[in-house]
């Protein structure tokens, strides 16, 4: 007789969330996802940490850091144990400002970089071969201002090194620009030029790269819109192809968009809005043209950032205001997504991280 094949199942994948939480409850929690049903279980509270608003990690999965949004703001390293169950700090550095919200790793793993929302400006360490901060953290203050009533100072509220590690970009939603430093040879920072003028009023949040072609996507917190642009990989400068709301055109209410994130096959684009409490589905043209097609609501208020799975089969939604993170399956083909009616409630969630 034949043999029945069994079908294998998937193991369940770790999610480490930030939060906003205070007390007892602040700090950073883990989660089991089940790729197959998109169930989330086993809430954990791992280690306690002021306004761990942003998570990054290393690439061994051996590092978590964290930006921490506090006054005076820092960022954090953490280690995992042996088994990699037990997360435990491991330095803490001033981001030389006020109110950290962003911080990424170099691609070679030698800087770190954070941005600086409050104050506006941004900060870069030096990180040694076992991932720690070292030397003395370079810190640059941006300078300018914008006509909206949240545009009265520069306010940097992401950082992103470039795929080469050559160029370093800061997005600030203050002054709607997104500039460029470059990365000197010894670590340091170069003088920085502007790498896109935004239209004014835009206040430019966060910025994502295409996977295969040189164009990034930026997401604007105060126009409610996304923007795609071709990307000089020499110069550093974007030259922007599209510009789309993110909002349906019968919606006027108040609203202020969070996150983006591009699928795998880069065909569809993601975009949170806050106050609408939605996420934006858009398809995406190999020009970069954008064309909005639904607006999924979140299941919660206040939908800070959000994830894809790792198959990108599932879109999972950090809702800080309404205490839940909430699980939508994602159709490949349409890029469309529809609630799985799995969602579980955590304190002030909002930065999601699989491990």
């Amino acid at each position: 007789m034949k043999e029945v094949e069994q079908e294998v199942k998937k193991p369940n994948l770790k999610l480490l969330v930030g939060t906003h939480a205070s007390g007892d409850e602040q700090g950073i929690y883990q989660l089991d996802f089940n790729p197959e049903t998109g169930e989330l279980t086993n809430s954990e509270h791992l280690v306690k940490e002021d306004n761990s608003g942003y998570l990054y990690l290393s690439k061994d999965g051996k590092k978590v850091y964290s930006s921490n949004g506090t006054k005076p703001g820092s960022v954090s390293a953490f280690e995992w144990d042996n088994e990699g169950t037990k997360l435990s700090k491991v330095s803490n550095f001033s981001s030389e400002g006020d109110g950290a919200c962003y911080i990424e790793l170099s691609p070679n793993e030698d800087l770190l970089a954070a941005a600086n929302y409050g104050s506006g400006g941004i900060v870069l360490y030096k990180v040694n071969e076992n991932g720690k901060i070292t030397g003395e953290p370079e810190a640059r203050q941006h300078i300018g201002k914008g006509p909206h009533d949240n545009q009265k100072s520069p306010h940097a509220h992401c950082v992103k090194f470039s795929k080469a590690g050559d160029f370093l970009y800061a997005v600030d939603l203050g002054i709607d620009k997104v500039l460029a430093y470059p990365i000197n040879s010894d670590g340091t920072l170069g003088k920085e030029h502007t790498a896109l003028q935004l239209d004014p009023g835009d206040g430019p949040r966060h910025l994502i790269f295409h996977p295969t072609k040189n164009r990034v996507f930026i997401i604007n917190e105060l126009y409610s819109s996304v923007v795609s642009a071709d990307m000089d990989i020499k110069t550093g400068i974007f030259t922007k192809i599209d510009k789309k709301s993110t909002l349906p055109e019968e919606y006027d209410g108040p609203n202020a968009c969070a996150d983006i994130h591009l699928s795998n096959d880069a065909k569809f684009l993601y975009a949170s809005n806050r106050g609408h409490n939605s996420v934006a589905v858009f398809s995406v043209s190999d020009d970069g043209q954008m064309n909005l097609l639904d607006t999924e609501s979140v299941q919660g208020d206040w939908p800070r950032n959000f994830t894809l799975s790792p198959d990108n089969n599932f879109l999972l939604v950090a809702n800080r205001k309404s205490n839940n993170i909430a699980v939508f399956k994602r159709d490949t083909a349409t890029g469309l997504l529809s609630f799985t009616g799995n969602k579980v409630k955590l304190p002030q969630p909002v930065c999601l991280k699989f491990r």
